[in-house]
């Protein structure tokens, strides 16, 4: 299971390294969208915590 796991991590390193260099300019755009999509959910977060405490 652990040979396994490595692998998977390996291949998954693998991808990236060659949509990186492959198509930089969708990757800049893929990473974009992962920080905008944890930035709008720590928002989210945010206004709930405060609702809730006021």
């Amino acid at each position: 299971m652990h040979r396994l796991k490595r692998a998977l991590m390996w291949v998954a390193v693998a991808f990236v390294a060659f949509y990186l260099f492959t198509k930089p300019a969708e990757a800049a755009v893929a990473v974009n969208g992962v920080f905008d999509g944890i930035l709008h959910g720590a928002d989210q977060l945010a206004t709930f915590c405060t609702r809730l405490l006021t």
